[in-house]
């Protein structure tokens, strides 16, 4: 009889989900081959090793194994990093620790800085204005920021527009909001090399998917061709927003 209990449920369950959360990493870095190519090795090396019991060969399946481990954490550093770093930053453990903390306040609630932001991006919708708008949760963006020029102003519809003008040695590159304040414009944001973007969207979306894959950041995109609003946050796109979709969004994640 097979002893089959609560415990190899959880043990499976768990499994699972490591092999589901691996499979996304991997995909969002667009290293999905590799993933499938690991996971083709370790089904050879349980059935080699387990079910077929051929020694030799397992016993060189195993030193693989543990050279291979090492291999893939020095190939994957930055990964790895991005993957602890979002399982750190997550929402779920801020909602945790919120509950030892203060409540939220009418004034906490509500944010006047949504607005200049709501407002400079409809203007730049309805007059062909191309932004790229990175607002910082609770991940550090201090690489990206050094990348720019710095600004530390309060949020301003004006200064957002006058950035992001055509003519304005700023417009070329990612505004960095954080604590209710522009800290930096112009900054340099890594580039998704992801293959499922359509072909429409272009360097700015590609942008704004880098940072969000590799951060728990919030990207705003206003398309210079289209004039179509987007966001982009955790790898992916919401195309083509209204204005009061962006309000409601921002209200959500501000």
């Amino acid at each position: 009889m097979i002893d089959f209990g609560i415990k190899d449920i959880i043990d499976i369950v768990l499994v699972a989900l490591m092999l589901y959360y691996t499979f996304r990493l991997m995909r969002s870095s667009g290293s999905l081959n590799i993933f499938y190519g690991i996971l083709v090795f370790i089904v050879t090396w349980i059935v080699v090793s387990q079910v077929l019991e051929m020694k030799l060969l397992g016993s060189i399946f195993d030193k693989l194994v543990s050279v291979g481990v090492l291999a893939i954490i020095i190939l994957f550093q930055d990964d790895i990093r991005r993957f602890f770093l979002t399982l750190g930053t997550s929402g779920r453990v801020h909602s945790f620790l919120k509950l030892f903390s203060r409540k939220r306040t009418d004034t906490d609630i509500e944010n006047p800085a949504i607005m200049q932001i709501v407002r400079a991006c409809s203007y730049m919708s309805k007059n062909y204005v191309g932004a790229l708008i990175i607002i910082e949760r609770n991940m550090s963006l201090n690489d990206i920021i050094n990348s720019g020029e710095r600004i530390d102003a309060l949020i301003n519809a004006q200064l957002i527009k006058n950035i992001f003008f055509k003519n304005s040695p700023l417009h070329d590159g990612a505004m960095i909001i954080a604590h209710n304040r522009i800290v930096a414009a112009a900054c340099i944001l890594p580039v998704s090399h992801n293959t499922n973007i359509p072909s429409e969207l272009g360097l700015r979306h590609r942008a704004a998917l880098g940072i969000t894959q590799q951060s728990d950041a919030v990207a705003i995109i206003v398309s210079e061709e289209t004039g179509r609003i987007t966001i982009a946050r955790r790898g992916n796109f919401r195309i083509d927003i209204s204005q009061e979709e962006l309000e409601r969004y921002l209200t959500t994640v501000m």
